[in-house]
């Protein structure tokens, strides 16, 4: 059909002639022995001509027919081989057995043109250097060093110093630049005032990878990055490269202020937590600063002002961390001054001088809270990424910046003050190891006996002593944990999130635990040392398989990941916002959505009501129990409106979602609700496919591959991990396969010989259906249960295919989702439903056609949903036949190759 519409004709389809590409595309170079070295191309051009000719030669002849049938096959077969080697029958090869590159191999891959030289190529006006860190920078610094500037911005300084007169001509001017003769440096600080220069860490995994800095010049030859950056582009300071572009026109400069800029870029755009969190010294510095010691007995003294408390400090009279009593004055909300007494400790009301005191932690409407300090609690980590969402709530992304650079400062000035240190006497091993570890061996002689009785299977022995040994594990970790003193040095560092964690600990001065061998499997004698006491020869020879699988994992996920992520984006980089509304409030009747409620696993909150419905578009009004709006129709839930929905106790609520979306081309805006990195309505033309894909696929590396199962456990082998996220996106038939009820009925189980039978029979239709299965699999169901269509009646995973047989589109929808999540959440990554979300849409974007009807489509092609639905209208309205076909799920390789675009 489409040929026939594209006006080409079948005859044209016959090459008659060949064109030849350029000599430069194809060289030839001399080498030193006076022989030729060539491009595999020339030979196959070559192969062709003789061919041809004899070709010719021998119909001039009049050969017999058979020789010229020979003759005309070899022809094809040269040209076949020009075009694309390999592709039919043996490729043809050059010396070594080795196959020709054809044309096909000249554009295909990695390194082929179309990667290597069209998509992506070097570029002038960009220089490469070591990162130091620079914590003296502010957010929207960086330091260049000054032979790199000069390199970079030399058009720039020969411009300006022939307009100053400086130099007479561009010449002269060039001439100055190359002896650094003293004039030029004057200029250059001029020149890079206010010019932002890019700079990008490789790999690039999202779009954070690559921000906008004014440039500070620096001695030295490394670049200088600020501390708060580095989360973003993955950054530390072992020996890091990053590459410096200078944007040249004036748009680009613009861009670069107002997009790229890291002030700008505080959000992560795949869940819109901040990025920016300070870390390791910085929130040492703040969580130091913020305790409180314990002085009881003693009176807390009192100072007229922050001012002389601070006297008394340096004077050794107080610590930061006890409390004292301070005499705050401030307008109260009748602009009259009030004085009032406030209890805290001294480094909070150090703290406090750089918070803004109106981010809702207090209750100011009550009079009492009037000067109360906003900060007064412990800080770490977690605090400060609240304290910095609300800012950036309330005050915008200018004002945080500055409130950043303060607590970086601070955070610095104040972990140098705290003079931590790590020393051996910190690991303080519990005395009741000793007890805690006998009791455990005692348990599982008794499981010894009891298995040599026959009473137990051995796998349920092996079970039982792992998960004693689990329980003492966790019973000497919390012994230990709990002996720690608030101001072991150690304790201080993993509580305020800095550094380390209770595992690490646990590690050092409780037992290193159980480990796994080399297949996964757990091996049952734990290590019972730890790293303070030494371990002995068998102790160290186990722990190192896990160690040594720890990093051939790490190196396999990251190409694993990157793999994923460009596929990702083949699949969704046509997604666009290409409108702001699809809703059409004339026709249609309502506006399409679906409900949505809090995500579980049993009895786990995977993810909250309030995290899924944050940021989207409501279809429908929803109320408080007295009856005010919360939020109207086709209005977004913001994260205000989003606690109070979930405060009236409302269990699912109905929003717009990519997946309902009806637009044509791409996604409106409405469906899509709040760009993540912004918080704002997203814009028409914001590229959401690639950010999606970005977001699923940049924490994939932090994904575990294969996470240590309870070992060899039946029923707990299923795929997690990376491996899961990719064994969905791809819709394959999952490892571990659980069989599920095709209609819904009534369970029978009979027992045979070699399997289980669970029959289901539904009593209004009165079919029934057996399913065999095997022993070893685990059976969810038990007799007389009521199951609805769709029902797992094994453990393990879905396949998602069957989903969407039996279940429909809705709930395949609703699965996909929700498995992704699993593993996300599961593993500590946050990603927002709707990238995931975008991902499905382009998977399940595909109708088979079952019965064309009166419809131009052919039955079993795969047509483009919305298409079908178009034509369907069309027929109806004319009165014909509409054709009929099944919604079906490709799987994102799949998926991208039907998609319209040829780069994919």
């Amino acid at each position: 059909e489409a040929f026939r519409e594209s006006g080409n004709k079948p005859e044209w389809m016959i090459l008659t002639v060949i064109p030849v590409i350029p000599p430069d595309l194809r060289p030839m170079v001399q080498l030193d022995g006076g022989r030729f070295a060539t491009s595999d191309m020339n030979d196959l051009y070559r192969r062709i001509i003789n061919r041809n000719n004899r070709l010719k030669r021998l119909l001039e002849l009049g050969a017999p027919d058979i020789i010229v049938r020979n003759e005309k096959r070899m022809l094809q077969e040269a040209v076949d081989a020009l075009i694309d080697n390999g592709r039919r029958g043996r490729p043809v090869t050059g010396p070594g057995n080795r196959p020709l590159k054809s044309l096909s191999d000249m554009l295909k891959g990695k390194q082929g043109r179309f990667r290597q030289n069209l998509l992506g190529k070097r570029v002038d006006y960009s220089g490469r250097s070591v990162i130091v860190v620079g914590p003296e920078l502010k957010l929207y610094q960086c330091g260049l060093p000054k032979e790199m500037a000069i390199e970079l911005f030399k058009p720039f300084v020969m411009k300006e110093l022939v307009a100053r007169g400086t130099a007479h001509n561009i010449k002269s001017a060039k001439k100055m630049v190359e002896r650094l003769q003293p004039e030029v440096w004057d200029v250059l600080e001029e020149v890079i005032r206010e010019h932002p220069v890019m700079l990008n860490r490789a790999p690039t995994l999202h779009r954070l990878g690559i921000q906008a800095f004014e440039p500070v010049l620096v001695e030295g030859k490394a670049i200088k990055l600020h501390p708060l950056v580095c989360t973003a582009y993955n950054a530390d300071f072992d020996g890091d490269q990053m590459a410096v572009h200078l944007p040249l026109s004036v748009e680009a400069q613009a861009e670069c202020r107002f997009l790229l800029l890291s002030p700008n870029n505080l959000l992560k755009p795949s869940d819109g937590a901040p990025v920016a969190v300070p870390s390791q010294d910085m929130v040492l510095g703040i969580y130091y600063l913020t305790i409180i010691r314990d002085t009881e007995g003693s009176a807390i003294p009192f100072y007229k002002s922050v001012n002389e408390a601070i006297l008394a400090y340096e004077n050794k009279v107080i610590s930061l961390q006890e409390i004292i009593k301070v005499r705050q004055s401030g307008i109260n909300k009748n602009g009259v001054e009030e004085h009032r007494i406030i209890e805290s400790t001294l480094g909070r009301f150090i703290f406090n001088e750089i918070i803004p005191q109106d981010l809702g932690f207090v209750d100011r409407s009550k009079d009492e809270n009037f000067l109360k300090l906003e900060i007064d609690f412990l800080v770490g980590k977690k605090q400060l990424k609240q304290i910095l969402e609300k800012c950036i709530n309330i005050h915008g992304s200018t004002q945080t910046a500055e409130i950043l650079d303060n607590i970086k400062s601070m955070g610095y000035k104040f972990s140098t003050r705290a003079a931590m240190t790590v020393s051996i006497s910190d690991m303080k091993v519990p005395a009741e190891k000793k007890q805690i570890l006998a009791d455990a061996e005692a348990t599982i002689e008794t499981i010894t006996k009891e298995y040599k009785r026959g009473r137990m299977t051995e796998e349920e022995r092996y079970n039982a002593v792992i998960n004693t040994w689990k329980e003492a594990d966790n019973l000497l970790t919390d012994t230990l944990l709990n002996g720690l003193d608030k101001f072991n040095n150690i304790k201080m560092m993993s509580d305020s999130g800095a550094r380390g964690s209770d595992k690490q600990i646990k590690q050092l001065a409780g037992m290193r635990g159980l480990m796994a061998d080399t297949s996964g499997r757990t091996i049952e004698l734990p290590i019972k040392s730890n790293l303070r006491e030494g371990l002995d020869v068998l102790e160290y020879f186990i722990s190192a398989h896990g160690a040594r699988k720890g990093l051939s994992d790490t190196a396999l996920r990251t190409a694993d990941s990157g793999y994923l992520t460009r596929r990702l984006v083949d699949v969704a980089q046509d997604l666009i916002i290409r409108e702001t509304d699809c809703y059409d409030h004339e026709h249609d009747e309502e506006i399409p959505g679906m409900w949505i409620k809090a995500f579980t696993d049993g009895k786990e909150v995977i993810e909250t009501l309030e995290e899924r419905i944050t940021g989207r578009y409501s279809c429908e009004t929803i109320c408080d129990t007295d009856g005010s709006v919360i939020v109207k129709a086709n209005h977004m839930i913001t994260p205000k409106r989003a606690a109070k929905i979930v405060a009236t106790g409302v269990e699912k609520v109905k929003i717009r979602t990519i997946l309902t979306c009806t637009s044509r081309l791409g996604i409106c805006a409405k469906c899509y609700g709040a760009n993540m990195a912004t918080g704002e309505a997203v814009q028409v033309g914001e590229a959401v496919g690639i950010i999606a894909a970005q977001s699923i696929g940049e924490p994939g590396t932090q994904l575990t591959m294969r996470t240590f199962h309870t070992g060899g456990v039946a029923g707990d082998d299923i795929t997690q991990g990376l491996p899961r996220v990719e064994e969905l996106f791809e819709a394959r038939k999952p490892k571990g396969l659980a069989i599920i009820a095709e209609f819904g009925g009534v369970v029978t189980i009979k027992d045979t010989k070699k399997k289980r039978e669970v029959i289901v029979t539904n009593n209004e239709t009165a079919e029934s259906k057996s399913y065999l299965i095997p022993y070893g699999s685990r059976i969810k169901v038990s007799d007389g249960d009521t199951l609805e269509a769709g029902d797992e009646l094994t453990e393990g995973s879905v396949n998602p295919h069957d989903i969407l047989k039996i279940k429909g589109v809705r709930s395949v929808q609703d699965y996909m989702i929700q498995e992704v999540q699993r593993v996300y959440r599961l593993q500590g990554v946050e990603i927002n439903d709707k990238h995931i979300e975008v991902i499905v849409r382009q998977m399940l974007k595909k109708v088979r056609i079952e019965d064309n009807g009166d419809s131009s489509f052919l039955p079993g092609t795969l047509v483009d949903i919305l298409e079908y639905y178009d034509e369907n209208e069309k027929l109806k309205s004319q009165g014909l036949e509409p054709a009929d076909g099944k919604q079906v799920m490709l799987g994102i390789t799949k998926a991208s190759l039907a998609t319209n675009s040829f780069l994919s």
